[in-house]
């Protein structure tokens, strides 16, 4: 099957870098008009590079402004979103410490950019998914989502289980509008300066070993997480709804 998405509306957040980048690339790659958001100006004009995506800045903890940004493209396009990806999330530049030492501010901006904004998100995408009676809604957890996580922060393990939760609720919710909402749980990927500090404070022998411990004995990639998110959106996955999909190498 030749896997085309021209005509499709896509909006995707965290696209500055890494996975979110490699994602919208991707989707415009394959002729969607392409929708993206970041925090940072200067890395969504890299992502915005090789054309085919329009770009905006938005702060995801502000809900109101992630509301409006959905609103706007529903304005701009005169359609309903088609696909709808919540990549923006991460540590904050966080590090793990001692549970007595974690503040309340370093566990709610964790919760804010990995739960909150894809809470508001798939809460201002749906009405009008809901009146085109389809939709599908991708979600990136991790597989810290699904177990311990290796960085060792309550927050962000916490939260990703969080997302994992949502997905399930809302596919369930609503699936009767032939919305799929589906989400990609990446294994350990090197994409971001914190997960470079991340690979960096294992060492030689610790990265040696958690190489070992992967099936395919390497490291996945950002585009490996991007072909996994065009599955769900596709064609393909048309009845697949409420799964995660673990995209690690077979840990």
């Amino acid at each position: 099957m030749n896997m085309r998405f021209d005509g499709k509306v896509v909006a995707v957040t965290g696209a500055g870098h890494g996975f979110g980048r490699a994602i919208a690339q991707s989707f415009a790659g394959l002729g969607a008009r392409v929708f993206a958001t970041d925090i940072s100006a200067d890395q969504l004009a890299e992502t915005a590079a090789p054309g085919g995506i329009i770009t905006r800045v938005v702060d995801l903890r502000d809900r109101a402004a992630g509301a409006a940004w959905i609103h706007q493209i529903e304005a701009e396009t005169a359609s309903a979103i088609h696909v709808l990806v919540n990549d923006a999330g991460g540590v904050a530049g966080q590090e793990h410490k001692p549970l007595e030492d974690v503040s309340d501010e370093d566990w709610n901006v964790i919760f804010d950019i990995n739960v909150n904004a894809a809470f508001l998100l798939c809460r201002a995408a749906a009405p009008a998914m809901k009146r085109a009676r389809g939709g599908r809604i991708v979600n990136i957890s991790s597989g810290a989502g699904l177990q311990a996580s290796l960085t060792g922060i309550q927050a962000y393990c916490s939260a990703k289980h969080a997302v994992v939760g949502l997905t399930r609720q809302l596919a369930h919710e609503l699936g009767p509008f032939n919305i799929t909402v589906n989400s990609v749980a990446p294994g350990f990927i090197r994409t971001n300066p914190a997960t470079e500090r991340q690979w960096e404070s294992y060492g030689p022998d610790g990265q040696r070993e958690l190489v070992r411990r992967i099936a395919m004995q390497r490291l996945g990639t950002a585009q490996d997480i991007a072909n996994a998110v065009l599955f769900f959106a596709s064609d393909l996955a048309g009845f697949v709804n409420g799964q995660i999909l673990q995209v690690d190498g077979g840990r």
